[in-house]
């Protein structure tokens, strides 16, 4: 389905993410002068209300882990030959998987391609394709060259494409080169030899993503026994591992903050979108015209483009089980929190998703008022607290006591009030305890040069968590929105993170 993006309901929902976040910010200011104790009362009220959401959220994020455990112990190619609704069905699937690349080092393209390579599942059944840029420039393509070369034969199909430059309509980012990759794909490989859309399911991959052995049995088994299949994405839970002993204290504290929301989400299905990388039928691709070409937020938005083609009609369903990415390491410590910040900003920028749904359920008829309703909740509202809830939370509670009246701060309200926030935040700890205590459970292998004492600093660094939620989650939200709202010259390309490792290859 085509949205307009020229009409003043698409712009205003544009600006709508970055004044509701400003707004809130300059209402707690103006009522922390002429109402200071209701503002007081708010901030108790709201970190209860934290409080018992983190509460919550350590029980989901518990039986998770416990179900993502359990599956990657699943003898899950075992299942698909013995299991009735599949023993007959699975071996007719093929899975196209892209990888869409920039810049990104020799090495880290090969230890992708390497774990394709290795997973216990046919390898026959896997059409890949490396998706390269002309852009990149001629070492890019040498070494794709070199890649084709080293795995020619291994998969059923290895195709190398390389997406155009400067092709009218197009932005360069991650959407338009996976566009490309799967119309080259669909045309030289799946409609030469005659394979069935049907029969395809569609893996997108950042090209740092190193699949886990039965990726592709779980994900099969998931889809041959999904009720109404091809209405839906499968989304795995990225783990930012691949260099995990390479990062420093606070990346890979917003590594593993990202792995464990994702986690998380995994047990609210019917509020999951997907992201980075994730799978979904061929057909659908199709049908939807493929992925959004001048657009940054490209994983989050082939959710909705679904979701407004089937009038309603498309899920996302969890895997429990994982894909190991990178956490965000560069050549010094300062550029590492550079990209950290910048990441984070674009994936801010998914903002831009209200103003294409806002517009898209408004000529779209068919679809339920209150699906319209639900989804455009959940965005305005996830959005809104990732740019806000860590400023209040953190900075804001104090506004009553500086800049309301004399009055108020002699009140005992006042007085306890920095002590009844932080003995509720206190308590609201235990969720980082255990985000910290599950995160040691996580580590990979470790190195010969890990000790100890590695694992008490990996537990004590999870007390810069309120920092990184606000200089590496609010400001950057904050800005994103921002920019989306100003428009023009400000508005964000899509921003390639540099994947760097000591261990080339690994």
């Amino acid at each position: 389905m085509h949205v307009r993006k020229d009409t003043t309901v698409y712009r205003a929902m544009e600006i709508f993410p970055a004044v509701l976040s400003w707004g809130t910010f300059v209402l707690f200011i103006i009522l922390s002068f002429f109402l200071p104790l209701w503002v007081a009362i708010f901030i108790i009220l709201f970190d209860v209300y934290w409080f018992f959401k983190t509460m919550h959220f350590s029980l989901y994020l518990r039986n998770s882990y416990k179900k993502l455990r359990k599956n990657m112990r699943t003898s899950w190619l075992r299942k698909l030959q013995t299991d009735p609704q599949t023993k007959d069905l699975w071996e007719d699937i093929y899975h196209l998987v892209i990888l869409p690349m920039y810049k990104e080092d020799e090495g880290v393209v090969r230890g992708a391609l390497e774990k394709l390579a290795q997973i216990r599942y046919p390898q026959e059944k896997l059409i890949v394709v490396l998706g390269l840029e002309e852009r990149a420039g001629e070492k890019v393509q040498e070494m794709g060259k070199r890649m084709e070369k080293m795995f020619e034969g291994v998969f059923y199909d290895f195709l190398v494409t390389s997406h155009p430059k400067d092709i009218p309509g197009e932005a360069p980012g991650k959407g338009s080169n996976e566009a490309w990759a799967a119309k080259e794909a669909k045309e030289k490989i799946i409609d030469t030899k005659g394979i069935d859309y049907a029969s395809v399911m569609v893996s997108v991959f950042d090209i740092d993503t190193q699949v886990y052995p039965q990726y592709f049995a779980i994900l099969t088994y998931t889809f041959l026994t999904t009720p109404d299949r091809f209405h839906a994405s499968y989304q795995p839970v990225p783990f930012f591992l691949n260099n995990v002993f390479e990062a420093p204290a606070l990346s890979r504290i917003i590594g593993f903050s990202g792995t464990f929301w994702h986690l998380m989400q995994q047990m609210v299905p019917e509020k999951l979108v997907t992201f980075s990388s994730h799978s979904m039928p061929f057909q659908a691709v199709i049908d939807i015209g493929y992925w959004q070409r001048d657009i940054v937020s490209e994983d989050s938005r082939v959710f909705f483009q679904c979701l407004l083609h089937y009038n309603g009609n498309w899920r996302t369903v969890p895997l429990f089980y994982p894909v190991s990415m990178d956490a965000n390491v560069a050549h010094s410590f300062f550029q590492t929190l550079v990209n950290i910040y910048k990441q984070q900003r674009r994936w801010g920028w998914g903002s831009e998703n209200i103003a294409f749904i806002a517009q898209g359920f408004r000529e779209n008829k068919h679809i339920p008022t209150y699906k319209k309703i639900y989804w455009l909740f959940q965005q305005i509202e996830g959005f809104h607290s990732w740019a806000t809830n860590a400023v209040i939370i953190f900075s804001l509670g104090w506004l009553p006591i500086f800049l309301g009246p004399e009055s108020f701060r002699v009140t005992l309200l006042a007085y306890n009030l920095p002590s009844i926030t932080q003995w509720i935040m206190l308590g609201a700890s235990v969720g980082i305890i255990t985000t910290a205590v599950l995160s040691i459970a996580l580590l990979p292998p470790k190195p010969p040069t890990f000790r100890w004492y590695h694992y008490l600093w990996y537990l004590l660094s999870w007390a810069l968590m309120p920092f990184s939620l606000i200089i590496f989650g609010s400001l950057p939200a904050l800005e994103a929105q921002t920019r989306l709202a100003l428009s023009g010259k400000w508005r964000l390309d899509f921003w390639v993170t540099p994947k760097h490792r000591k261990e080339k290859g690994n």
